[in-house]
Parts: C-alpha cells; sequence; structure tokens
C-alpha cells in the first residue's frame, strides 16, 4: 500500500523561525512574519496538492485562526487536497458537527478528514465555556462520536449519555463519502476511545521504540472491540540536498531560539495536562543539549512549541530512510511541517518523496510522474534559508 502523506497549513502565522503556541505555549512574535492568509495559507495548500500530499492538518486552540472556517475558505483555491480539520468535540452539539461536516463534503467534492482533539488543557477548554475534567472530556468524546458517527450512517439517535443528550436526531443530507476520523492521545482512556471510534490512531514523533509500543498497545485494544485501526505520525522535518546542509538548518533554528522564550514556554508546558505533551517534553528535558534523540530525529522544535516537537533532519536520503522505518512499525500516514511551510513543502516533495516513488512506497495522488530526485529548487547549496 502506498504511503500517505498530509502537509500542515499554519493558521497561527508562519516564518522562517519555529512559530510557537499550543497546549500552553505562547504565540510568539515569527508568527507574524506571514500572517495566515487565506492568500498565503491557499498558496501552501496549492504547492502541496501539486508536489502530492494527500492533505492538510489545520490546528485547533485559541492561538490560531478557526480550522472549520480557514479550511472552508481555502478549499476553495484548491482542487484535490483534502483537509484534516483538528475539531474540539464539546464546543457544539454532535448533531450539528455531523451537519457541518456533511455540508463540507458537499462543498468540497468530499475532502474532510476529521481529527478529533479532545483537547487537553483545563485552563483553555474553561475559556470556551467547558468546565470538565480532563477524563471527562474523553468520556464525552466517546459519547460525541458515537453519536457522530451513527448520523452520518443515515440512522436516527436517540442518546441520554453522562454527557450529552439528543432525541430524534438525524441528518437530512448524508455526506459522501463519510469523512474518516483521525484521533491522538497517549492516556489510557483516549487509547480507549480510539479504539472504539477512530479510523486513524495518531501519535506524535516519538522514536521509534516508543511509537512501536503506542502501536502495539492501540492494537490490542482495537481487537478487543473488534476493529482495525491505521495508524500516523505527526513531524516537523529539515531535509536537505546533504545532511551538513540539513543540520546547518536545524542549528540556525535553534540559535534563534531567545533563551528567556525557552525558559517560559517549558514553565507553561510543565503545567500541561496532556501526557502525550509529557512524553514530548520528556524527550529533550528543556535543555538544547543532545536533541538528537534517535538518527536524524531532531527535539529541538519542542523547546518552544507545545504538541508536535520533533523533526526528522537530514539528506533526502537518510529522511526517507527514517520514513521507511517508521513504516516498517506499521506506520501508514504522515502529518508533516516544516519553516517555513511553503519552501519546506518543495524542499521534501522535491527531494524525498520521489525516493520514496522510486522504491515503489508512494505513488502521486493524481497518478501522475513526479520529477527526479533533485537539487536544492529554491537556494543554492549551502545558502542560508
Amino acid at each position: 500500500m502506498s504511503l500517505t502523506f498530509h502537509w500542515f497549513l499554519p493558521t497561527n502565522g508562519d516564518s522562517r523561525h519555529v512559530v510557537g503556541g499550543g497546549h500552553g505555549a505562547p504565540g510568539t512574535p515569527s508568527g507574524q512574519d506571514r500572517p495566515p492568509t487565506v492568500a498565503y495559507l491557499s498558496q501552501i495548500a496549492r504547492a502541496a496538492e501539486d508536489l502530492g500530499f494527500t492533505g492538510a492538518l489545520t490546528p485547533t486552540g485559541a492561538w490560531c485562526e478557526d480550522a472549520w472556517l480557514t479550511t472552508a475558505m481555502v478549499s476553495q483555491n484548491t482542487e484535490r487536497l483534502r483537509f484534516l480539520v483538528a475539531f474540539r468535540p464539546g464546543f457544539v452539539s454532535p448533531t450539528l458537527a455531523a451537519q457541518m461536516a456533511s455540508t463540507f463534503q458537499r462543498q468540497t467534492g468530499g475532502r474532510l478528514l476529521l481529527n478529533v482533539v479532545t483537547g487537553g488543557e483545563s485552563h483553555e477548554q474553561r475559556a470556551y465555556g467547558d468546565f470538565l475534567d480532563k477524563d471527562a472530556r474523553y468520556r464525552r468524546t466517546g459519547e460525541f462520536l458515537h453519536v457522530v458517527r451513527e448520523l452520518w450512517q443515515g440512522r436516527t439517535v436517540d442518546l441520554a449519555g453522562e454527557h450529552l443528550r439528543v432525541e430524534d436526531a438525524r441528518l437530512a443530507r448524508l455526506p459522501d463519502p463519510v469523512p474518516e476520523v483521525y484521533f491522538g492521545g497517549s492516556s489510557p482512556i483516549a487509547g480507549e476511545v480510539a479504539a472504539r471510534h477512530a479510523d486513524v490512531y495518531l501519535t506524535w514523533g516519538e522514536p521509534p521504540a516508543q511509537v512501536a509500543g503506542k502501536i502495539a498497545w492501540i492494537r490490542e485494544l482495537a481487537a478487543g472491540q473488534g476493529r482495525a485501526l491505521r495508524f500516523g505520525i505527526r513531524l516537523h522535518v529539515i531535509t536537505r540536498d546533504t545532511s551538513e546542509q540539513a543540520w546547518a538548518e536545524a542549528n540556525r533554528l535553534l540559535d534563534g531560539f531567545d533563551p528567556e522564550t525557552v525558559r517560559s514556554v517549558q514553565e507553561g508546558l510543565a503545567r500541561s495536562e496532556s501526557e502525550g505533551q509529557r512524553r514530548m517534553l520528556a524527550l529533550h528535558g528543556g535543555s538544547g543539549a543532545d536533541l538528537e534523540i534517535h538518527p536524524n530525529l531532531w527535539a529541538g522544535i519542542g523547546l518552544v512549541r507545545g504538541g508536535a516537537g520533533t523533526a526528522l533532519v537530514g539528506s533526502h536520503t537518510e529522511v526517507a530512510e527514517r520514513i521507511k522505518e517508521y513504516h516498517a512499525l506499521g506506520i501508514e500516514e504522515f502529518v508533516l511541517s516544516g519553516y517555513p511551510h511553503l519552501e519546506e513543502a518543495y524542499w521534501f516533495g522535491e527531494g524525498v518523496l520521489p525516493r520514496l516513488r522510486a522504491q515503489g512506497l508512494w505513488r502521486h495522488p493524481n497518478g501522475r510522474p513526479s520529477a527526479a530526485p533533485a537539487p536544492a529548487p529554491f537556494a543554492a547549496a549551502g545558502s542560508p534559508r
């Protein structure tokens, strides 16, 4: 089966430096270098579409633009690219959410993928009027997904749950196709929800041994429900013609981290309730030393950014090899990003994807031939970026 690659729409702004935010981390001024306008995000989306990415993830939270509205607008400037819309259950009713998804499918030609984010930070949830604790939020997510999935199948739903209640709920028009549900989480209750309701389980970019443990855990839980899931991973990428050029770029990003910003961000992230965020923090311990935690896996991004905090760094060949390593564990989908997102999409799309295609591991979604592995598309070798 061909590997699937998704890119990322930076709805919190973009830059040639790392843009912070998420999971208690404050946004950073670099996010204003390239504001997240529809025009700029559409430029990234069209590039991703042309290069052969299947979809594009958009984040959710108070630190970025709304994912539903933004992707609805950007979709009108693309033809094939799907949108992995991050969505938090509990802020709207499950019936309305199912209807919104159905509308999105009709208006975009079936290009919605749903990334369900329960919400790991109580203080942010309370700002939206949600005062449940973390475990209760996950139980509500389970009820929410039960209702939504039943509605998408054309069934009438009555539910008097612990957190949600609907009576005689039904959709007048069903989504075609039914959106796939992507879901992540590292706590025990998150695993239970994923096993029952997800189509794709997403993990942040931990070292392969840890990822293998997560996959085995979720597979066992899903098998207990009589289900089988696909697996995906969320990573940043810094890929260049040579390993030296890639690590020079990683070091340039690291040199741009203000020590006070790192301290402030790490203090905020240390208060996170997210088990996944705790695991990300443990990879670097707040220190800029020893950040290569596995060959070509760099934990530097997590010093100033919440959520996904690791990057694949290396030559195009090395990055392709690391992707193959994760694929051997069972990872089929890769959700990637890089700073800035427009240029890095080309570095990966013109440098790594042709190598994977030559090995029979990837094909362009349009079936079109891809360029042969090429030198740097934007700058001469070794030039600053």
